[in-house]
């Protein structure tokens, strides 16, 4: 038996909702920080989703997006640095379609029948661009998801498929556009969405002799929240079936629309229940989940209701606008060295430091001689990018390179509760100082540093707890 082994999910901290001057929508939108993407996105789904499985025994990962960093390297290949997967794996990106993260869902479900691969993961991960204080800019929302893919302990398995590719302008965005642009709305949703999916439901349902009343959840990608009602409405469902689609607290989240649903999903599954997912752009994919035994013994990580409930709201539209939609390339195209990225791509991607085989003293950077004992040569790499720990001593730095609502930059030395000390900048920090204490606990978060020459500048910061975030009449 093939199917889904795991889940999680990855939603940015900030938000702009009703707090923010300037926010025209009654909706909450999530929004990627000044140093967040595609790539931090996805990776922290994917941890999210890995917890404290082993890491080596995953033989691949998918990476799935409409805007991925960059238009000729392979994401995927990165991510499973960051994440600290083998080197003997299978990767690939799945790209340039609203469709492509069930699409790699499907592709590595297929993959694992075929006994290319044990265990393969899955992000989905969408940082979409409408005109600033356009229609899109409002409905549009960022965020991500992930999946392993396993024949052992499968908490949902595929039972059905079904896939119409059709040809339309609807929605779409050439290579050099930034934003993404759309045709008139009614010709759009009458020709394309509201036509194109009961229709291709209907087929599927037909095929495989079922009726939308065996659904328990139904995830249907809709373009807005407008248009999402009317296909349910026309679909015959009924309230109890229509999973959340997330419009009034993230917003659309392009590819990884669905996958997020599906997450959401499952966090409140049962044995037996079908899930029937529903993804569109340029066509239509219908795939239908069945939930096994195995779910009841399955302990999530964050997922979606954590990362729904720890949130800030954006003070005003401007500061969005900052750095949402400007470049933060460097002037004069200065950048980091592919030579060092290279020679150093576990210690930075993949935070890795070394560990005494002598003494247990953890070091990073990695070193040949052990501080404590002056052991030399006796060192085992340790991955520190999923350990905790706490502000030793922090220094406040007000020319620091970051947005001005930002300032002062909070540098930091870290304690890890395993071991080791190391200097790193804090991310998703509270606004004022005050809140920033020495002994305050933070996690590690894999974050955009600088971009400069082409190339995003990858490695890790610390953030405060995620849940420390959670507003106290919500926990």
């Amino acid at each position: 038996m093939v199917g889904i082994i795991s889940y999680g999910a990855y939603v940015p901290l900030r938000r702009l909702g009703k707090g923010t001057q300037g926010w025209r929508s009654p909706n909450e939108k999530a929004v990627a920080y000044y140093d967040e993407d595609t790539m931090t996105m996805a990776v922290s789904a994917a941890i999210d989703c890995l917890g404290d499985r082993d890491r080596q025994a995953v033989d691949g990962l998918y990476f799935a997006s409409t805007t991925a960093p960059y238009k000729e390297k392979l994401a995927a290949t990165t991510a499973a640095v960051a994440v600290d997967l083998r080197k003997d794996i299978l990767t690939a990106d799945c790209g340039d379609t609203l469709r492509s993260g069930m699409g790699a869902l499907r592709m590595a479900i297929d993959t694992v029948k075929a006994d290319s691969a044990k265990q393969l993961l899955v992000t989905a991960s969408d940082c979409r661009l409408g005109d600033p204080g356009g229609d899109l800019d409002q409905i549009f929302g960022d965020g991500a998801a992930a999946f392993l893919i396993g024949d052992t302990d499968v908490i949902a398995t595929l039972e059905a498929s079904y896939s119409v590719s059709n040809e339309l302008f609807d929605y779409w965005r050439s290579d050099t556009a930034k934003f993404v642009h759309t045709w008139e709305d009614r010709w759009v949703q009458e020709e394309g969405y509201m036509k194109v999916v009961p229709k291709v439901v209907g087929e599927f349902l037909e095929k495989y002799k079922l009726s939308l009343k065996d659904m328990t959840k139904v995830a249907l990608y809709g373009n807005n929240q407008r248009r999402h009602g009317q296909v349910a409405k026309a679909l015959g469902l009924s309230p109890e079936q229509i999973q959340d689609p997330l419009y009034s607290t993230v917003g659309n989240t392009g590819t990884a629309a669905t996958p997020m649903q599906l997450v959401s999903a499952l966090e409140n599954a049962k044995p037996g229940d079908k899930i029937l997912c529903i993804a569109y752009g340029d066509g239509c994919d219908v795939m239908l989940f069945q939930v096994t035994d195995a779910i009841t013994g399955y302990k999530p990580n964050r997922a979606m209701k954590t990362h729904l409930a720890a949130k800030m709201i954006f003070p005003n539209y401007q500061q969005y606008f900052g750095f949402h939609h400007q470049s933060r390339d460097v002037e004069g195209g200065g950048g980091p060295a592919a030579s060092v990225l290279a020679r150093e791509v576990e210690q930075i991607y993949a935070l890795r430091g070394s560990k005494c085989n002598v003494c247990g003293t953890v070091q990073y950077p990695p070193q040949r001689v052990c501080v404590k004992c002056q052991a030399k040569d006796q060192m085992e790499s340790f991955r520190l990018s999923d350990q905790r720990g706490k502000i030793y001593t922090r220094v406040l730095d007000y020319a620091a390179g970051v947005p001005g609502y930002e300032r002062p930059a909070v540098n930091f030395y870290l304690d890890w509760d395993c071991g080791g000390r190391a200097n790193f900048q804090l991310t998703d920090k509270k606004p004022n100082v005050e809140d920033v204490p020495i002994g305050m606990e933070v996690e590690m978060t894999f974050r955009n540093i600088i971009n400069g020459g082409g190339i995003h500048h990858y490695w890790w910061k610390a953030m405060p707890i995620r849940e420390t975030w959670i507003a106290k009449e919500e926990k």
